[in-house]
């Protein structure tokens, strides 16, 4: 028979849930929850460790491509310091830092693409130290070559050192050779009827003074016109000099000297004979008087009278 609703006061009174049943749902609500709230978290843990895996692949991309860039800064460098040619690294370089600074903004299915230029970054760096080793080679070789070139050069300025040493010596000793030089100087006072006397002289003896000398015969000097230079020092060692009879100057050793006479001839390499007739003009003073001969700035000969 079914159980009827009790009623009282005239309404029926509705009957108490049962406590087990409400337990059981909250069990399988709670279950429910549980259940779903663990397969978000697992499938949040999962995308988190692939997240993970991917930037830890980019960072190490990223590092490699940052490596080969240095590698590729010392290349280039040393190659240019071997001569080598570097504008086309240079390019690569400039397009690898590019590379650098969009690397962050790519998505992450570029990792292979990247990771096949890494490789390809490898194979230049090895080309690049072939090239280098080719550069190195190159070099050692032209230094050997410019070696062997720059001894021969020194030889070859030595050689030309020592010929020009020779030249100069042989120069000198050709100039010293075609040096002309006197013999038989003859110093005399010739009076006003023109009686000549052998020195010593006294003053009223001397009208003219006559010099007389030989120039030796010399195959090796030049043919060609001379100024002979006849210079007369007092005993006071002042030269008798007199630009109305003929005295001029002279370069001797690198100073200007005096000189009394001159003569210009012109010497064909055949001896010689040369007579200077002078008149000073006024008394000499008594001593004995140097005379000297000279050409081209060097001395021919000397010799000396005396006067009373």
């Amino acid at each position: 028979m079914e159980e009827k609703n009790k009623v009282e006061n005239g309404f029926p009174v509705e009957k108490k849930p049962n406590k087990t049943l409400i337990i059981i749902y909250v069990l399988i609500v709670v279950s429910l929850v549980v259940g779903a709230f663990v397969y978000i978290l697992m499938r949040s843990n999962e995308f988190e460790n692939k997240n993970e895996l991917t930037q830890a692949q980019l960072d190490q991309a990223y590092s490699q491509l940052d490596s080969m860039s240095t590698e590729l800064d010392n290349r280039i460098l040393k190659i240019a310091q071997l001569g080598g040619e570097i504008d086309t690294l240079i390019a690569i370089k400039n397009q690898l830092e590019e590379e650098k600074r969009q690397f962050r903004k790519r998505a992450y299915r570029q990792i292979n693409d990247l990771k096949s230029k890494v490789s390809g970054y490898k194979e230049l760096l090895v080309a690049q130290d072939e090239e280098i080793a080719r550069l190195k080679k190159a070099n050692e070789e032209l230094l050997v070559e410019n070696t062997g070139l720059k001894n021969e050069k020194n030889e070859l300025n030595e050689s030309i050192r020592e010929l020009n040493s020779r030249k100069k010596d042989l120069e000198s000793k050709v100039a010293l050779a075609s040096r002309l030089k006197i013999k038989g100087m003859s110093i005399l006072a010739v009076n006003s009827n023109g009686k000549e006397r052998e020195s010593p002289f006294r003053n009223r003896h001397i009208n003219d003074l006559k010099i007389s000398f030989d120039i030796i015969e010399n195959k090796v000097a030049p043919i060609e016109g001379k100024e002979i230079l006849v210079k007369i020092t007092a005993p006071d060692g002042n030269v008798i000099f007199d630009v109305t009879t003929g005295s001029g100057t002279f370069m001797f050793e690198g100073r200007e000297e005096f000189y009394t006479a001159k003569k210009e001839i012109l010497y064909d390499r055949k001896g010689q004979l040369l007579v200077y007739l002078y008149n000073k003009g006024s008394d000499y003073a008594q001593g004995t008087y140097q005379v000297d001969v000279y050409t081209d700035s060097y001395k021919m000969g000397s010799g000396t009278f005396d006067v009373k």
